[in-house]
């Protein structure tokens, strides 16, 4: 039946509602697997810190979804369970790696630690990814599933909106770089492991697989794509506080990277602060704690009051 004789019948026909970006769609329900049921957990966690913080009471983990560029994007929040009457600043976690699954048992730990400290966390999971609609460039649209964060924040009601902060790990990091880039509205950001140079990147096995999917474009584009995501060609808009941390033996992102990004930010005398921990690779298994712990107290001393 056309449009036309739905409207002669008396029906109406008109299109569905567009939803504005960070409009949370809804929130799903979730239950933790127990710890050796996480493939890679152990990288994260150990048992006793993934227990606690699955466990602990005072906090609620969420999985929400809401609109980005008219596509349903799934994120993780994380939250102190009374916010009634209350303001907490907040922390974009913004995770690595390329189009994903369920990554919140992977992550709980860390929000747990962000969280203890009393900031909100809210964790985009991209376009494409968790279930998620849309498709993941890997610092393409999907920044924009990063950026529409801030609306969804707004919308808690318990965030304070004059103190959000950024923390990015690996692919993460570069979608941090590129966020801050971009002038998002926050004090300050700390990032790990991540790549400020996408053509060195793309030597590894692992990206070389993901490109095919990723930017099919890519021989077509490839000065444009890399451009793009790659900070060592745009430094001098890296103007918030940032702390750079990687591992010195991390096979993935080499420390030359974040060393000579720490040379321009040097000479462009901008606010920056630079942790090469030697020997630790990637994910700075064997400096979790302090990772985050360097990382909070970067974000506490440019908290706004």
């Amino acid at each position: 039946m056309t449009v036309a004789a739905l409207v002669g019948m008396g029906v109406s026909a008109e299109a569905p509602a567009v939803r504005a970006d960070g409009e949370k769609i809804d929130t799903l329900q979730y239950a933790f697997p127990a710890y050796d049921k996480v493939e890679g957990v152990d990288w994260y966690a150990t048992r006793a810190e993934y227990e606690q913080s699955v466990a602990d009471q005072s906090f609620e983990f969420s999985k929400l979804s809401y609109s980005s560029d008219g596509l349903k994007v799934i994120a993780y929040l994380y939250r102190p369970r009374v916010t009634t009457g209350k303001q907490f600043p907040a922390v974009i976690f913004n995770r690595g790696s390329g189009p994903a699954g369920d990554s919140a048992p992977l992550l709980i730990s860390l929000f747990h630690r962000l969280a203890s400290e009393g900031f909100v966390v809210l964790a985009p999971q991209y376009r494409g990814s968790d279930g998620g609609e849309g498709h993941d460039e890997i610092g393409g649209a999907d920044l924009d599933d990063v950026k529409n964060l801030v609306p969804l924040a707004r919308s808690l009601g318990y965030v304070d909106m004059k103190n959000l902060f950024m923390y990015g790990a690996s692919r993460g990091g570069m979608m941090t770089y590129q966020a801050v880039r971009d002038q998002m509205p926050i004090n300050a950001a700390a990032v790990f492991g991540g790549f400020t140079d996408l053509e060195i990147l793309n030597r590894s096995p692992y990206v070389q697989k993901l490109i095919p999917q990723t930017w099919p474009d890519y021989e077509t584009h490839k000065e444009e794509i890399i451009r793009r995501r790659s900070a060592r060609y745009w430094a001098d808009q890296l103007s918030v506080p940032l702390l750079i941390m990687n591992g010195g033996a991390d096979q993935q992102v080499g420390a030359d990277q974040p060393l000579e990004l720490a040379e321009q930010l040097q000479k462009l005398n901008k606010t920056y602060e630079l942790v090469i921990y030697a020997g630790d690779n990637h994910f700075l298994v064997n400096n979790r704690d302090d990772r985050d712990r360097r990382a909070i107290a970067w974000f506490k001393s440019h908290l706004k009051h």
